[in-house]
């Protein structure tokens, strides 16, 4: 036989997808480059204006902190760089450790304890109340939070009033004080006790409703099983409702810790408390007493420095703290 050539047997090539008949052209594919970016130039306006606002005020004032701008200053255009010397002076010196210092933090820790316990309560009851009689709880709680700080500690004052305070007159008449009455706002206890119940009565509403809110994703279920098994209210809300809210609970902590450590109006309008009782003031007080009052502007800086890298500490090592708890779990 002879040599005859034999069809190819492999099957033709498929047509591109581009030339099969109603079939689409592939896409482009976009640059990685600007995937990427595409976060970034969608956040580029707001981080614009945080840096604004924000980023260049805070390094204004750590640069600052590390001269010496006084009302000399000022009119010579002139600050002088001194370095370290500002921080040494205030932490070197009694006050700040032995008034200012415990003022700050101790005012703050009962605070946040006080607005946390007093919000979780009233969210548990919005919890257990019909439509109406929450709507009127919420409602007046809301009327306490929207009230400007200003005009709560205002109202507060004019509570323990020395002269004509109700407060006085009710003890009083229950002869607890005589006729000469008591200055409530001269004693550094007494003082940051009323400062306490400003600040808690402005903040526990928010607290409230946050964990009101937050109340409503745990599972009915959960508290049925756990009253079945006989578990009690407290033990229900500590085993069952606490680590479902515990997310909640982290960030009104943290707010809380923030807005309560640097507390300035409800000090500062108080009695005393812009500065001339040294003894009940804190350290937002005390870092705007030098610098707006005193005229030590580099001074003051350094405080405010001190209390910004104060709350960062405290608010790292809470969150660290909750990052174990999830990592353990």
């Amino acid at each position: 036989m002879g040599n005859v050539a034999l069809p190819d047997a492999r099957p033709a090539d498929p047509a591109p997808a581009a030339e099969l008949p109603g079939a689409r052209p592939p896409a482009p594919r976009r640059p990685q480059l600007v995937k990427r970016l595409r976060p970034w130039l969608l956040l580029a306006a707001p981080l614009l204006v945080i840096a604004v606002l924000l980023l260049y005020p805070i390094i204004r004032v750590v640069y600052l902190s590390f001269q010496t701008y006084g009302l000399k200053e000022i009119i010579s255009g002139r600050p002088r760089f001194v370095g370290l010397d500002n921080y040494r002076e205030v932490l070197g010196g009694s006050y700040l450790w032995k008034t200012v210092l415990p003022n700050t933090v101790l005012f703050a820790v009962f605070a946040v304890l006080g607005t946390i316990v007093i919000g979780t309560l009233v969210a548990l009851l919005l919890q257990n109340l019909g439509p109406k009689l929450r709507g009127v709880v919420i409602g007046s709680s809301l009327v306490a939070w929207a009230m400007p700080a200003v005009t709560g500690t205002y109202v507060w004052v004019w509570i323990f009033d020395p002269d004509s305070g109700i407060v006085r007159r009710v003890l009083q008449d229950v002869g607890v004080i005589g006729p000469e009455g008591f200055n409530w706002f001269t004693e550094r206890l007494s003082f940051y006790a009323i400062a306490e119940l400003n600040v808690i009565h402005h903040s526990f509403p928010f607290i409230a409703i946050t964990l009101f809110a937050a109340l409503t994703t745990v599972p009915p279920e959960l508290h049925e099983a756990g009253r079945l098994d006989g578990a009690n209210a407290w033990q229900r809300f500590w085993n069952i409702t606490f680590p479902v809210l515990r997310p909640a609970f982290a960030v009104v902590t943290i707010l809380s810790t923030i807005w309560d450590f640097k507390v300035f109006t409800q000090i500062y309008l108080m009695p005393g408390g812009a500065g001339t009782n040294p003894d009940v003031l804190n350290l937002g007080v005390w870092s705007y007493s030098k610098a707006i009052v005193q005229n030590e502007y580099g001074l003051g800086a350094s405080i405010a420095v001190l209390l910004t890298v104060v709350l960062l500490v405290i608010t790292a090592v809470y969150l660290r703290m909750l990052f174990k708890e999830d990592e353990l779990r």
